[in-house]
């Protein structure tokens, strides 16, 4: 594989090295390198749709481009949350968002705080991210414990860790980076002893987005999965695509015609009810 298991690829392209030389150089010798391995299958994995182009060479190579499960994008470039609801969202949402966030209205204990380091509270929020993981319908990759404890101390710049306590038990974080204009929702975990009753999920990503606002970031972009609220919420998709090619020619001349048909972005319901659905094709 290469790319990302969950998350944006990209090539390691400089000012003095061209994304399509890097492109060329890998497609030319990947195959062969598989083979040396005894892979059966090489996969480009989570490239953003702006690499069609540059790594075309690849399909040119026997590879087949197919959607993985589209990241989404939401515009914020708004004076406020409420701003946000007012002029985006249709008045229908406006109504259900705000029952929603009403069931914490009332709760005056739940408290935000951001950190960059996310070392003194790892065993709080491990749990939680587990309970979410456990209760997704589509799983990546387990991260472990060092992961939320390392990456704080190794990308400070780069890393922001939400967490919300009610009184003194944590119960919802949220694991974000921040690049360029873009505030980036990575991963999420929640308490559900009390997340649903009290509608976290909203609650957490209504104060994420008012921080971005706040601190002038213009994207609220989110990884894959769980598509209808930010259907309502007027995401867009923001398409990333895996490139594949098994190993054997003749095994490759059936599977590169399949693949469009097995990828589970052909069958999500939601997905198709998003405007810009087609871009992932």
């Amino acid at each position: 594989m290469v790319g990302c298991s969950a998350g944006e690829a990209h090539l390691a392209a400089t000012e003095t090295l061209a994304a399509d030389i890097v492109a060329q150089t890998l497609s030319n010798g990947i195959v062969k390198q598989a083979r040396s391995l005894k892979a059966q299958l090489v996969v480009l994995k989570e490239f953003p749709s702006r690499y069609r182009d540059v790594l075309h060479c690849f399909v040119q190579s026997g590879f087949a481009r197919a959607p993985s499960m589209p990241m989404t994008m939401l515009d914020i470039g708004y004076d406020s949350f409420d701003a946000y609801m007012k002029q985006a969202l249709k008045s229908s949402t406006r109504r259900k968002l705000r029952k929603k966030l009403a069931a914490t209205a009332g709760i005056s204990d739940i408290r935000m705080s951001v950190s960059d380091d996310a070392a003194s509270f790892v065993d709080e929020i491990y749990p939680l991210y587990l309970q979410v993981f456990a209760r997704s319908s589509m799983q990546f990759e387990k991260l472990t414990k060092d992961f939320f404890r390392e990456l704080g101390q190794r990308m400070s710049d780069k890393v922001r860790f939400f967490a919300w306590r009610r009184g003194n038990v944590l119960v919802a974080f949220s694991l974000c980076m921040v690049q360029g204009d873009s505030l980036y929702a990575e991963y999420v975990g929640f308490d559900y002893a009390v997340a649903i009753e009290l509608h976290l999920y909203h609650y957490v990503v209504r104060d994420m987005i008012d921080w971005g606002i706040g601190k002038g970031y213009k994207w609220f972009r989110s990884s894959g999965l769980n598509y209808d609220p930010k259907l309502h919420m007027r995401h867009r998709l923001d398409p990333i695509d895996l490139y594949a090619r098994h190993t054997s020619t003749l095994a490759n001349a059936i599977f590169r015609r399949a693949l469009p048909w097995m990828v589970p972005a052909r069958y999500d319901a939601t997905l198709k009810l998003f405007p810009d659905y087609k871009e992932l094709w």
